[in-house]
């Protein structure tokens, strides 16, 4: 029986951990004052102090992060760097 439940633990985990591949988030950046799109669940702590989503692309994730009124507008050269960092 233990196994059994460790199995269906560790399954479990894996699952969770697979279905947040290839989704975006919109986060806040106190430190920068800016707002970053990331590919993992941020945890709101320290400089970190909103996340939005999650999205199913990042130019989903670039719509909603236009919308967002605390986020300011990305320049066309921060868009080259983040194009590049992918």
């Amino acid at each position: 029986m233990k196994r059994l439940m460790v199995a269906a633990t560790l399954l479990l985990a894996s699952g969770t951990v697979s279905l947040a591949d290839g989704l975006f988030w919109v986060v806040g950046n106190r430190a920068t004052g800016k707002c970053a799109i990331v590919t993992s669940n941020p945890v709101i702590i320290g400089d970190i102090w909103f996340g939005d989503g999650p999205y199913k692309s990042r130019a989903d994730a670039k719509l909603a992060r236009s919308t967002i009124s605390v986020c300011p507008p990305v320049t066309p050269e921060e868009e080259k760097q983040e194009e590049g960092a992918n």
